[in-house]
């Protein structure tokens, strides 16, 4: 699930810093009915307001309060973080083609900040996603 692309793409104009704040709120708000609604034993996400932290604070220099407090706040059992190893496809909501390495970075610094419990998935194809099942599993089986 990931609210902010679709809220964008609903948008007859170009987003700006306020949108953010509508994007993290209703991020939650689904998250929250998700594991209400749904007696599933795994609920994944592709991204969280971590994401929105790094984008608000690279397009902006700043990063709302309400967004800082939700993410010190919430809790999920595991981080796939993954390693920018793979090639760059294009996308138009995309907007750090050269930077993905600076960004990886970005986003692992944020996450020990955070404390958050995270492992890295990397590979091609395949291999990429047995990796990440693999990691899946030793954190939750212990296999």
């Amino acid at each position: 699930m990931e609210y902010a692309r679709e809220y964008i793409n609903e948008l007859n104009r170009k987003y700006n810093e306020d949108d953010l704040l509508k994007i993290a709120t209703e991020q939650i708000s689904r998250e929250d009915s998700i594991a209400s609604n749904f007696e599933q034993e795994f609920i994944f996400l592709d991204t969280d307001l971590i994401t929105l932290k790094i984008w608000s604070v690279e397009k902006y220099g700043r990063c709302q309060k309400w967004i800082l407090d939700q993410i010190a706040s919430r809790s999920y059992d595991l981080y796939l973080l993954c390693k920018p190893d793979i090639p760059w496809s294009f996308d138009p909501l995309r907007e750090n083609k050269l930077d993905r390495g600076r960004l990886f970075k970005r986003y692992e610094s944020e996450l020990y900040q955070y404390n958050k419990k995270f492992k890295i998935v990397d590979g091609l194809g395949e291999n990429r996603t047995n990796n990440a099942i693999e990691i899946i599993n030793d954190h939750f089986l212990g296999t």
